[in-house]
């Protein structure tokens, strides 16, 4: 249609041709498919929120059998899938490796940490005790893909430059480079490290006045978020909280919640954690449990022991109930900002219940005692330094075998939640009991992202290819494991395993266990009660197989003849720490001796020489 538009002055020419114009932008729309008129904006990548927990059990969340309080952590599993049947590492730094590459630990170059690595080990191939550069971090590949990429806490994968946060994909973090610090000050777990590694984008960090870990690794995160709002891009936030590692600290109000419980002792707590798990359809119903021969006779305990124990309990249930409220801080700041719905929530632990106890030997007694408050009024609280021990964390795993450090499932199955909100692809309230594995969670965020993973190569230079499988399957209600017959090594410490289906090849050495192979079916005997490798020779000979494939690939390296966790760690301590302290205090004692030993002969001459004057003058008045 032709319009004729006339030209020249005055207000009624004006709204001639904004007549015409309107005319004209009807004719082109006219002309437009409808399809295309109503054609949507490009979809939004979705931000993503890991939530990582320091050395949480098998059922230490509320959704998963614990009794004390996680409404926050229970509401994200009420909006998504719990996975009942998941596995990590046995402790944190391989677990962590794995969660950021999708690769396997020993690929990863994690096939030991700092704290527990023997010296026979130190420099061999996947023993690199950090993070290698054989791999590609989530954060490298989101920020790839134009993500703004976050970390708080702890990181615990190396401290240079080339291997902080910084270094691997992330635009701004405040990270722990250590195993632990304390929850209250700017302090070391001490004994351990000579300070607490803190660094703020790279620099030596200062940590505020009213510091308290799962407080500020949250608010730091929401300031993160907020300080790059107006780029409009989505964003990826690790929150990596201290919570629940030695030391066990929590406030005061957190505490005094749990005043009137757990005085019936760790094996009652064990037995009513497996009841309710088994209500809540974690575990099979009447699933048998064994009992940890580290677990003592709670009525052998004299009072104060009980004392002692019950308020380390409390403490440890303080703790996980603060760091549930700083989640639920961070979720609904997102329901604030809008960001909710659009937002996946990954929670998991990085691995079992921590069981060692630190003053199980004199040397730590008596240091400890003078580094901390260790009254029993003041277990958990600020200037304490609390742990739980074998017998809580036995209830910890309910209804599992083991705890961290082993590969038992206590050691290794961990709970996990991922939620999406606002989106009909994950179901909410749904409980998947197939067989996933840390290395699962990198693909399956790419997917759900719609960011494509590496395949194998970055920037021009070839990488450690994803181990792991997209779990999004499962989220959308398929049944069964992902990853179908296909065999899962696992090593950390000579305590190693293999997964299969529903069963699982296992050993652990002392003193966790004998040191002999076992086969368990995981699915309807979670807490490994019943070996099987004498009755299915076939499977147990193929899955021995298997593993050792598995080892010969992944580079695994047998343990020296005595070595333990434990006594590594203790060792690492009395090296990096000990030693040095127990020089000064040397020192200090040598010379206060001498200085005592000079005070002495001082006045043994003193004494003598009155005794003489006294002579002399005798001699004259006679």
């Amino acid at each position: 249609m032709a319009v004729r538009v006339e030209t020249g002055g005055g207000p009624d020419r004006m709204a001639v041709v904004r007549r015409a114009g309107l005319l004209a932008a009807g004719a082109l729309l006219a002309a437009v498919p409808a399809a295309a008129q109503r054609a949507p904006a490009p979809p939004r990548h979705p931000n993503i929120v890991i939530l990582l927990a320091d050395d949480w059990g098998f059922s230490d969340v509320g959704s998963f059998g614990a009794g004390y309080a996680t409404p926050n952590i229970d509401a994200l599993a009420k909006a998504g899938v719990r996975f009942s049947n998941f596995h990590a590492a046995g402790s944190c730094s391989p677990t962590r490796a794995m969660l950021q590459t999708g690769v396997m630990n020993h690929r990863a170059g994690l096939g030991n940490m700092p704290e527990t690595i023997p010296d026979a080990h130190r420099g061999k191939p996947g023993y690199d005790t950090v993070m290698n550069h054989s791999v590609v971090t989530i954060a490298q590949m989101l920020k790839a893909a134009g993500y703004r990429t976050y970390l708080t806490g702890k990181w615990h994968l190396g401290s240079d430059a080339t291997r902080l946060p910084e270094a691997r994909g992330y635009d701004r973090a405040f990270s722990l480079a250590d195993a632990g610090a304390d929850n209250f000050d700017q302090r070391p777990i001490e004994g351990m490290y000579d300070k607490a590694n803190w660094t703020d984008n790279g620099k030596p960090g200062k940590l505020p006045k009213d510091y308290y870990s799962s407080r500020f690794v949250v608010q730091t995160m929401i300031d993160y978020i907020e300080a790059d709002r107006v780029s409009g891009k989505p964003f990826l936030a690790s929150v990596n909280f201290l919570a629940n590692h030695i030391p066990v600290q929590a406030p005061d109000s957190d505490i005094a919640r749990y005043a009137g419980l757990y005085r019936d002792g760790w094996t009652a707590l064990r037995e009513a954690r497996a009841r309710r798990a088994a209500a809540l359809g974690i575990v099979p119903a009447g699933a048998p449990m064994v009992t940890m021969a580290t677990t003592r006779d709670w009525k052998a305990l004299d009072a104060d022991e009980r004392r002692a124990a019950t308020r380390a309990m409390q403490a440890y249930a303080g703790m996980a109930t603060a760091m549930d409220r700083e989640i639920g801080r961070l979720v609904a700041h997102l329901k604030a900002s809008g960001d909710y719905d659009n937002t996946i929530f990954v929670f998991l632990s990085d691995n079992g219940p921590e069981p060692l106890d630190p003053y199980n030997r004199l040397r730590n007694r008596l240091f400890l005692g003078m580094e901390y408050d260790t009254s029993i009024a003041n277990i958990g609280r600020r200037h304490s330094f609390a742990a739980i021990g074998p017998g809580w964390a036995s209830a910890a795993a309910s209804p599992l075998s083991g705890y961290k450090f082993s590969a038992t499932e206590g050691g290794l199955r961990v709970p996990l939640i991922i939620a999406w909100p606002g989106h009909p692809q994950v179901r909410g309230g749904a409980i998947s009991d197939g067989l996933a594995h840390v290395t699962d969670i990198v693909p399956t965020l790419t997917e759900l992202a719609g960011v494509p993973a590496h395949g194998g190569t970055w920037e021009g230079r070839r990488v450690e290819p994803l181990a792991g499988r997209s779990l999004v399957p499962v989220l959308a209600g398929a049944a069964g494991s992902v990853h179908g017959d296909t065999p899962i090594g696992y090593e950390l410490s000579g305590n190693a395993a293999l997964f299969r289906g529903d069963y699982k090849l296992v050993r652990n050495l002392p003193p966790t266990g004998d040191g002999r192979w076992q086969l368990f079916d995981i699915r309807t005997d979670p807490g490994e009660t019943r070996d099987l490798s004498r009755t299915m020779p076939d499977r147990f000979a193929a899955m021995r197989a298997d593993y050792a494939a598995f080892a010969k690939a992944n580079g695994v390296l047998e343990m020296p003849a005595g070595y333990t966790a434990d006594d590594q760690i203790n060792l690492y301590a009395w090296r990096k720490q000990g030693r040095k302290r127990a020089i000064q205090a040397a020192l200090v004692l040598g010379g206060a001796l001498v200085a005592f030993s000079a005070l002495g002969w001082l006045l043994v001459r003193r004494r003598r020489a009155r005794r003489v004057d006294q002579a002399k003058a005798d001699v004259i008045g006679a």
